[in-house]
């Protein structure tokens, strides 16, 4: 009896000591996480759970798929043969697809000899150059990084301009979650130019809700190099600026907009620069204008018409894709009293420029689309309440989830 009391006390004792132990651990891991500035100990936790989460389900896919005669289909094998020539780790490989492969040439070419491959802004592979010898010249894997360090930074830019714009970390942190859930938003993670352009983005409006104008110069130099569509957004900016002068017009309201925002001219600028490089290198300014129509048959057409032709025309995965683009300009619409004009008009441009491309653009319309920021900041307004944050939460990861699956079975032009 005294024996078993004895061994009673002891157990009492450890579980006492552990208990003490594991209070202190959650004491030092609290004052570490206090000392590690905010929002980053939630942005991490963002970017390190979609990780392990896409990560995990990607290789169980994948290796499911295995068995599958239909995976890939015929027109895709090519593009498994690339991924398994990148890595073969499956959990790097999946985030590999058609366009990274070109930009892991262009992060190769010598710029000493003449080039042929304008079709393409050269800010993500030009970004990777200086980090492939530190990788073992790796490019692939320089890519992959460069696109997951700007996925990080973007979680960063949305939260901080959540906060000013919402008001609060809760709208900061559901407009960071909703970004994240948007229908292809697992392509942030992938060796694409989708997470570098919307950290720019969303840093250059940061800085401009900051009146910060000559950061917002640098990033939209940068930005415009990033993609085609970048240099257009210095007119949502400007609307940033004309808004925090309360929209004054005459000769002294104009010289106070030139004042604060000549940064400003650093986004045609950034375009310029690519043009120019597309004359050092192939003599000719438009290289990319004419590389877009001969290898893809891009021209520039009426919008609208391209969106009514795929809707009403096209075969049914096209007007599916399309009825997302509606759904979204649906939500950009109904949220803009609240939104103001600068982020409605940014989320149009998002919406429309890709659609005048003409139908080439259907197959990459998923991918162009979660670039509209502005969509996380309307559905972060409606989902005040916990019931719909949840029940839109669920329903954006389903339909994510689903979109996710389709890529890992290689069918990946139905997303880009």
């Amino acid at each position: 009896m005294d024996s078993g009391r004895a061994v009673s006390d002891r157990w009492r004792a450890v579980s006492g000591r552990l208990a003490g132990r594991g209070h202190d651990l959650r004491r030092a891991a609290a004052r570490a996480c206090g000392r590690v500035p905010a929002p980053w100990p939630y942005v991490v936790a963002v970017f390190l759970g979609t990780k392990i989460v896409l990560s995990v389900v990607g290789v169980l896919a994948l290796s499911a798929f295995d068995e599958v005669p239909w995976a890939p289909p015929p027109d895709e094998t090519m593009m498994r043969e690339q991924q398994r020539a990148v890595s073969g780790h499956r959990a790097v490989a999946l985030w590999f697809a058609w366009d990274s492969f070109l930009y892991d040439r262009l992060a190769r070419l010598p710029l000493d000899e003449p080039w042929r491959d304008f079709g393409f802004p050269l800010l993500y592979p030009f970004l990777a150059r200086p980090l492939a010898p530190l990788l073992g010249g790796d490019t692939a894997l320089a890519l992959l990084l460069v696109a997951n360090v700007a996925f990080l930074l973007m979680l960063y830019y949305a939260h901080r301009l959540g906060e000013r714009l919402l008001g609060d970390d809760v709208g900061a942190r559901r407009f960071v979650r909703y970004l994240v859930l948007l229908p292809a938003g697992f392509l942030f993670q992938a060796a694409l130019t989708e997470s570098l352009f919307l950290c720019l983005a969303l840093a250059a409006f940061h800085y401009a809700e900051r009146r910060r104008w000559l950061l917002v110069g640098v990033v939209g130099f940068f930005l415009a190099l990033s993609r085609s569509v970048g240099f257009f957004v210095v007119l949502p900016l400007a609307l940033v600026l004309l808004r925090q002068h309360g929209y004054r017009l005459g000769p002294r309201a104009w010289w106070g907009y030139v004042r604060a925002g000549w940064p400003l001219v650093l986004l045609p600028a950034g375009w310029l620069t690519f043009m120019a490089f597309c004359r050092w290198q192939g003599g000719d300014w438009f290289a990319y204008k004419h590389a877009q129509e001969t290898g893809w048959g891009i021209r520039v057409q009426n919008p609208l018409a391209v969106l009514w032709h795929g809707l009403t025309a096209g075969p049914p995965r096209d007007a599916l894709r399309l009825w997302i683009a509606v759904l979204v300009l649906v939500v950009l619409l109904a949220g803009a009293r609240r939104l103001g004009l600068p982020y409605l008009v940014y989320g149009l441009t998002m919406v429309l420029v890709p659609l005048s491309m003409g139908p080439p653009v259907y197959k990459s319309l998923l991918r162009y689309l979660i670039a509209v920021f502005p969509v996380g900041l309307v559905l972060a307004r409606w989902a005040r309440q916990a019931g719909a944050d949840a029940w839109l939460t669920a329903a954006l990861a389903l339909l994510q989830g689903a979109l996710f699956v389709t890529w890992l079975a290689y069918w990946t032009h139905f997303i880009i």
